[in-house]
Parts: C-alpha cells; structure tokens; sequence
C-alpha cells in the first residue's frame, strides 16, 4: 500500500469515527433531554399522588365520623 492510500484509508476511517461522534453527541443529546422531562413528568405525578392521598385521608376521615354518628345515632334510639 503506498503512502498515498495509507493516508487516504486513516483519513476514511476518521471521517468515519467523526460522524459517529456526532452521532453520540448528538444521541447524548436526545438522552438528556428525555430524563429532564420524564423527571419532570415524576415530579408532578408524585405531587399528584401526594394530593390524592391527603384527600383519600381527608375522605376517610369524614366517611368514619359519619359512621361513628349513625352508630351513635342507632344506640341513642
């Protein structure tokens, strides 16, 4: 192989590893872009979770009081 096609080969080959660089760069890219949004989406579904489980208690909560009532309500009769 002559010194010619020696360096033309190296420099195929670094075309070739340069386009996959941007091709990772540009796939790191993409990636870090999906986790901040996929945290986001975490953050406000517990956020959710956390109202509808105060609510589930708040629920609860009155649901026994009414129980204890028609309870009291079915001694006292």
């Amino acid at each position: 192989m002559t010194e010619t096609a020696a360096r033309s080969a190296v420099d195929a080959e670094l075309r070739r590893l340069e386009r996959r660089v941007d091709e990772l760069v540009a796939t790191i890219g993409q990636l870090k872009e999906e986790n901040r949004a996929l945290r986001q989406r975490q953050d406000t579904l517990m956020s959710e979770r956390a109202n509808l489980l105060q609510k589930n208690e708040q629920v609860r909560a009155r649901v026994e009081a009414m129980i204890g009532r028609l309870k009291a309500m079915e001694h006292g009769t």
